[in-house]
């Protein structure tokens, strides 16, 4: 269960709320959420459950998406019922029963270094997601891709990503500034950078024109609504 101060709902994993006995409530199909990378996530419905959080159990009306972790305490379960977040002490508060965040069991996030998967060809000025496999020990399960002291040469911009372990690929954003397709080979080191760039994923709904299905012409699409403008 993740903590989530930045959602604005709570949301539940499809195939969990499948195994609940609780009755789903069936929304729309045009209702979506927005991730904080721009990115729509399809709401499959919403239902009212307890959730049992330290010695208590809440009851509170969630949203079913196909989303990564179990379950995601948003910012309206913490205000319903007068949660306080305790960054310094890893900690959540509530009628005056502390609940921590991390259980002693659970390693500090570590940092590790990501390969690309396979060979891969970038379009030149533009934004996609790639294949990485994590080159870590398995003492841990989540880790961050580790940051170089300097920008990615050859004007390649690769994001930093959170890394699961259990999982056989991990998606990495990058980005190609330069004119021309780049190519990077397979087992090559993706290095993220220390800076941060307007993704085009945000700035254009990508669900307009079945864009999402090539990524690499948004950035185009974008150059040709400024050019109107």
């Amino acid at each position: 269960m993740l903590v989530d101060t930045g959602a604005n709902v709570t949301l539940l994993r499809t195939d969990l709320a499948q195994k609940l006995k609780e009755q789903l409530i069936y929304t729309g199909p045009n209702i979506s959420l927005k991730t904080a990378t721009g990115e729509k996530t399809e709401v499959r419905g919403k239902l009212d459950a307890s959730i049992e959080c330290g010695s208590r159990k809440f009851h509170h009306r969630i949203y079913v998406a196909d989303v990564t972790d179990p379950c995601i305490l948003g910012l309206d379960f913490l205000k319903k019922f007068n949660f306080t977040v305790d960054l310094e002490k890893n900690e959540i508060r509530t009628g005056g029963e502390e609940i921590p965040l991390f259980s002693a069991s659970v390693q500090h996030l570590k940092s590790c270094s990501v390969l690309a998967k396979k060979r891969t060809i970038i379009p030149a000025r533009s934004e996609c997601l790639i294949q990485g496999v994590p080159e870590v020990p398995e003492q841990f399960r989540y880790a961050v891709t580790n940051f170089p002291s300097q920008v990615s040469q050859k004007g390649v911009l690769v994001a930093a990503a959170l890394v699961d372990l259990e999982r056989e690929a991990i998606p990495v954003r990058v980005l190609n500034l330069n004119n021309k397709p780049k190519i990077l080979d397979e087992g090559v080191l993706l290095r993220p950078v220390n800076q941060w760039w307007i993704s085009s994923f945000v700035l254009k709904n990508f669900l307009e024109d079945n864009i999402y299905r090539h990524p690499w012409i948004i950035l185009k699409y974008l150059m040709k609504d400024n050019e109107q403008q």
